[in-house]
């Protein structure tokens, strides 16, 4: 579990925001000493992603997406989720499914000879990434939704609010938001009426809700700011240009493929799985990279060249290796400095298909250039902005008022209500304020 946890957060990356991790990881300690292993080493982080999703990885390591924070109303909320994971660990739900080997797989065979990023996908020993693909059996996921109830209640939360959570998470997904991650709906598929079931809970458990605490407004204040939605200055793809305006570049990847920019890597998948470009970033000067690169058991070295592109010295070489299924692939790597680091952009495919697929790799390799667009070099992330009702209204007349970015129905569901709720004077509410990303010009 804690290797997984560093595979998270090497690839997927965690918010920056210290206060509210600390926050989170507070509410989860409290959560987790509730359960029936209170003795692991528990840790409850934020994962930088628009996702809305959950997950935890054996050993008590536990992370919530920025996505969900955004589309929730109170701490009372975060404490069910939390309590639902925390459920999923004490009943190591997921030892047992990485033993029955129930990891999801994308297929492919080619990269666990060259590509961290993508081998973690094809072997279940890459538990962190692996692990964000598992499904949960009805039973495992009826137990972790009990657990969660019993934990967060026994925490002094209101458990009602759990209710809440899975309205939500139905409204979101029917909405069709998201990141770069798997939604909830796809980690942890419905079983059933959760609603019902919890809601049988809340009234088979005699508690008096009025003792209890929701925390909306404290809740609301932490994420006041926080951004919404996938952030663009990490990188975005528009059509099959990737932009990132943090480190001022942007490259072309083959049209048409599948796109995944995580903190670690950016990689492109062919339609038929069995073709990858990837970009991520490599230690050392270009050369000191080169010779890294084919110091790799099994990598072959092919014709080398130097040269640059647009203005930036690289050094290119195709090669030949084996995959772990024994396959042989071939294709080539692309050293780049730029900005005083080096990146590697690696293609490659079956050896068969190096010929098909040149003509795809080579348009990559020779798109590589500095962001000019000054638009695109200012883009900012939508963010979450709490304001203050001025006067009893709907969420609609308020919307009217004091419009967001994003459509009615998206700022209903985020604050729990619908466009006709009544809002009272001096309630806090969701906005969504910012700018939509530019269409980035490039020059030709």
């Amino acid at each position: 579990g804690r290797e997984g946890a560093a595979e998270v957060a090497a690839s997927i990356g965690l918010l920056s925001d210290a206060d509210l991790q600390t926050w989170v990881n507070a509410i989860g300690q409290t959560v987790a000493a509730k359960t029936e292993r209170p003795g692991l080493p528990w840790e409850f982080k934020v994962v930088d992603d628009a996702a809305v999703n959950a997950f935890a990885l054996p050993g008590g390591f536990i992370f919530v997406t920025r996505g969900m924070l955004t589309k929730m109303t109170s701490e009372a909320e975060l404490a069910s989720v939390l309590g639902h994971e925390a459920g999923h660990v004490a009943a190591r739900h997921s030892v047992q499914q990485m033993s029955r080997s129930q990891l999801a797989t994308l297929g492919l065979g080619l990269g666990s000879v060259l590509s961290p990023t993508i081998a973690k996908y094809g072997d279940v020993a890459g538990a962190g990434l692996g692990l964000l693909f598992l499904k949960y059996s009805r039973g495992d996921e009826t137990q972790a939704d009990q657990l969660g109830f019993k934990y967060a209640l026994a925490d002094n939360y209101d458990t009602r609010e759990m209710v809440s959570m899975f309205e939500m998470l139905q409204r979101e997904s029917a909405l069709a938001g998201g990141g770069r991650l798997p939604e909830w709906q796809s980690t942890h598929p419905d079983p059933g009426n959760r609603i019902e079931a919890t809601q049988r809970m809340v009234r088979e458990s005699g508690t008096d809700f009025a003792r209890t605490r929701i925390g909306g407004e404290e809740f609301l204040r932490r994420i006041d700011g926080l951004a919404y939605g996938t952030d663009p200055r990490l990188g975005f793809f528009q059509e099959s240009r990737f932009v990132h305006p943090e480190l001022a570049f942007t490259m072309l990847f083959p049209e048409g493929w599948t796109y995944r920019s995580a903190a670690d890597a950016v990689t492109a998948i062919s339609k038929e799985q069995d073709a990858i470009v990837e970009l991520r970033a490599a230690k050392g000067t270009t050369t000191e990279a080169t010779k890294a690169f084919f110091a790799q058991a099994g990598v072959q070295a092919g014709t080398e060249s130097r040269g640059d592109v647009h203005g930036n010295f690289v050094i290119k070489s195709n090669f030949t290796a084996q995959s772990s299924g024994g396959e042989a692939v071939g294709g080539a790597v692309q050293f780049i400095n730029f900005n005083g680091s080096t990146w590697a952009i690696t293609a490659y495919t079956a050896a068969n298909r190096v010929a098909t697929q040149t003509r795809a790799f080579e348009r990559s390799f020779a798109s590589f250039s500095r962001l000019a667009d000054a638009s695109a070099l200012a883009v900012q992330p939508f963010r979450i902005k709490i304001a203050q009702v001025p006067r009893a209204m709907s969420l609609q007349q308020f919307n009217n008022e004091f419009p967001s970015a994003i459509p009615m129905a998206e700022l209903a569901m985020i604050n729990g209500m619908t466009e006709a709720t009544m809002l009272r004077s001096g309630q806090q509410v969701k906005r969504v304020l910012g700018t939509p990303v530019p269409r980035v010009i490039v020059a030709r």
